[in-house]
């Protein structure tokens, strides 16, 4: 049975395009999942139906009808995972480099999803759609680390909600090119979509608002190891930060130099410390993880 949900305009909100404020209400919901729902005309303004690029004004009412899930068809693997945590509500899970989080076309194996399938059954979140049962956010194929999976709607509705309140602790470690002068220095600059490079994002005047704050944990002659801190969870985001102070991620293919002299497969990102309020303890929880081997190793090599 589809979905009906209700929004009201405040006032600090006019001005958004319709896809972006909806994006911004329905927390991990991608933003061209709700487009295909606009463009499906199951999005009304004021009993109106409108499109994505309309600006939404104080007091419109919004009425969304979100399609049932469908019936997923991946096939569950027996993948081994790195469990750091697991309840009845959700599971922690340390993914490793090169494993992508969700099944696209072309790619329907191997995949995070694929593995989760397997080791919970029938107990995962139904929201977001066809394709990321549990899923609540996502890291890219080539950042290893710590991921949250719902195994309920509830769970999943808890935790998306603080991802949008940025109440959610998420520290990052990375190693990028060239010497930190600051020790600390947060960056607070808008990202969307690169207009030049579709596959990019960028720092563009009309994008989301993203704040990442930078710490300095080691400097070494042509590299530093950073910690980043995000505020808010925009793609790509910390790479997208840490090449505007011209220190891109070392062997990151999208923003990093082209000569990679480590011959470095992959940004070297890792998600280290996930933190937030379990949804039925009502406590708050964090969760560590190590640098994985193939980081540490690259460390050994810059020292």
């Amino acid at each position: 049975m589809d979905e009906i949900r209700e929004f009201l305009v405040l006032e600090e909100e006019e001005g958004e395009r319709l896809d972006v404020y909806l994006s911004g209400q329905l927390g991990d919901m991608s933003r061209s999942y709700i487009q295909k729902i606009i463009k499906d005309k199951k999005v009304k303004v004021n009993h109106k139906i409108e499109k994505a690029k309309y600006l939404v004004k104080e007091e419109d009412k919004i009425v969304i009808e979100i399609p049932a899930p469908k019936l997923l068809e991946v096939t569950p693997q027996n993948i081994p995972l790195d469990i750091v945590y697991e309840d009845d509500d959700l599971l922690i899970v340390n993914k490793t480099q090169n494993m992508v989080v969700h099944p696209a076309p072309g790619n329907y194996d191997n995949t995070l999803v694929n593995a989760i399938l397997y080791h919970c059954k029938d107990n995962l979140s139904s929201i977001n759609g066809v394709i990321r049962p549990g899923i609540v956010h996502r890291i890219d194929k080539d950042t290893s680390g710590l991921l949250m999976i719902a195994k309920n709607n509830k769970a999943h509705s808890s935790l998306a909600d603080q991802l949008k309140e940025h109440s959610i602790t998420r520290e990052y470690e990375f190693i990028c090119h060239g010497v930190f002068k600051e020790d600390k220095i947060t960056v607070d600059k808008p990202i969307g979509r690169n207009p030049k490079d579709r596959l990019k994002m960028a720092i563009v005047k009309d994008g989301r608002r993203a704040v990442t704050h930078f710490e300095v944990i080691e400097r070494f002659e042509n590299y530093t190891l950073v910690k980043a801190t995000l505020e808010t969870g925009r793609t790509h985001q910390i790479r997208v930060h840490a090449a505007s102070l011209n220190h891109p991620l070392l062997g990151d293919p999208l923003y990093g130099p082209k000569n990679n002299k480590l011959k470095v497969d992959g940004q070297t990102l890792h998600a280290k410390k996930l933190g937030f309020i379990h949804p039925s303890k009502n406590e708050y929880v964090e969760f560590d993880s190590q640098l994985p081997e193939y980081f540490q190793k690259i460390i050994n090599r810059i020292k």
